[in-house]
């Protein structure tokens, strides 16, 4: 086991945490790391192996609770994001709704969504304004999922009034996570923006909760289902339990898949020989867009190219966990109540598992490459989680994100507008440090912007 000093990890944790834990596992080789942040001292772990054992094999010693998911219990309350009977409970009611199958029958609808949203943004490339991609991207996917999962209960104003609230939420939870030890009774940085997030957020959900409750009906949407769902008891399901469902369920199908399109766009800056390419495949199966369901299968690279992006940039950069009982993780004891930080991040950037693992590169991911698939382990690459508690959004991710982008790309050229090097920041979600300004002109057919 290697260890990391107070000295050391406080300072490049703050900096850049993430990228800070895959330092730490790159030095280590993947061996299990303890960090010292003086009264707490967490347990690194990214090898692959050692991932699988405590996220699949042996997941009911590895329980989401604990001083890293209190923070997150004040928003999401207990539901998908919490352990024990509420989450199976909730997991049960809420997985039909997430399915391959139940997915296929709502793209349509997505489809059209995603072409009406995008073609908003004439104005901005009438007028040459920027915008803040995290912001624009959280708009289009909250537009999306407030249609095909909501039915329109949450409407766009309400979408709109939410997003902001996420983001001061997600970046306020800096400082409980970083100081996870501290009494909630002191209140420390970034308690008072994010409990007035929180409340922002209340008073946008508990008010669509309430009338869909009081006029229940047999819509499949998730609010319409929840208020004829039962709990584990056999009753009805509280306001305050379809309200955590809810706002955990929004979390996880657009703020989360928001950021992630975010740190697509950088890359394709980054990387003009990819976005040529992906430019060419979604030109000659979309043509002038909209991308249609039947342009997804043939959306080859533009799947290769999202799977790399969340390769180097999952949304769910780190997962914690609290030790149940005394175990063992790659030789090393590890004592009940002890956390382990499983991160995603630092395990797909291993060079034991990735050759050029700092590198963009959409090819690991070509359908040809299959020796190379069977060869990397399994848990090597988990950007949706893994075990019990994958992602229920997985299938409705690789619905949504092709279309977005190709009916983005079908129509315009995006390009980074701000010149300042991107890092990850602290926040509940992958996000970059700063904000990223995109400027948009329409795309020409023969290759040149308008």
């Amino acid at each position: 086991m290697r260890s990391v000093s107070i000295r050391r990890a406080l300072p490049r944790l703050y900096r850049e945490p993430a990228a800070a834990l895959a330092e730490f596992a790159r030095e280590a080789g993947g061996e299990v790391v303890r960090l010292e942040l003086g009264p707490f001292r967490p347990y690194l772990v990214t090898h692959p192996d050692h991932v699988q054992q405590v996220m699949r094999v042996e997941w009911t010693n590895y329980q989401r609770l604990g001083m890293f998911w209190r923070p997150l219990e004040r928003i999401f309350g207990h539901s998908i994001m919490s352990d024990g009977e509420h989450w199976q409970n909730s997991r049960k009611v809420l997985q039909p709704l997430f399915t391959t199958r139940y997915v296929a029958t709502i793209t349509e609808e997505v489809a059209r969504r995603v072409a009406g949203r995008v073609r908003e943004w004439d104005e901005y490339a009438d007028s040459g304004r920027t915008f803040d991609a995290a912001t624009e991207m959280s708009r289009i996917l909250s537009y999306i999922v407030n249609r095909v999962l909501f039915g329109d209960k949450l409407n766009r104003e309400d979408g709109d009034r939410i997003i902001p609230a996420f983001e001061r939420a997600s970046h306020s939870l800096v400082y409980r996570i970083l100081m996870p030890f501290m009494p909630y009774y002191l209140r420390i940085p970034g308690d008072r923006v994010f409990l007035k997030a929180v409340k922002k957020i209340d008073n946008v959900v508990f008010p669509v909760v309430r009338k869909a409750m009081a006029a229940p009906d047999d819509n499949v949407d998730i609010i319409s289902v929840l208020c004829r769902s039962v709990d584990e008891n056999g009753d009805r399901l509280t306001e305050k339990q379809i309200r955590d469902a809810l706002v955990s369920v929004y979390a996880a199908s657009s703020e989360t898949t928001a950021m992630v399109l975010t740190w697509l766009w950088l890359l394709l800056d980054e990387h003009p020989e990819v976005k040529a390419r992906l430019q060419a495949e979604i030109d000659e199966v979309v043509g002038e867009g909209p991308a249609r369901p039947e342009h997804i299968p043939h959306l080859v690279y533009t799947r290769m190219v999202l799977q790399e992006t969340l390769r180097l940039y999952p949304a769910g950069w780190m997962l914690p966990r609290v030790v149940m009982e005394d175990a063992e993780i790659g030789g090393v004891r590890i004592k009940a109540g002890s956390t382990v930080l499983i991160a995603p991040y630092a395990t797909q950037r291993l060079a034991e598992f990735w050759e050029r693992p700092d590198e963009f590169d959409p090819e690991r991911f070509a359908p040809g490459r299959s020796e190379s698939e069977e060869r990397r382990h399994k848990y090597a690459y988990f950007p949706f989680g893994g075990g019990p508690h994958k992602c229920l959004g997985e299938p409705l991710f690789y619905i949504e994100t092709p279309l977005v982008v190709a009916s983005i790309l079908s129509r315009f050229r995006m390009s980074v507008r701000t010149p300042v090097p991107f890092v990850t920041g602290w926040a509940a979600s992958l996000r970059p440090k700063n904000k990223v300004a995109l400027g948009v002109s329409r795309h020409d057919r023969d290759g040149d912007p308008r």
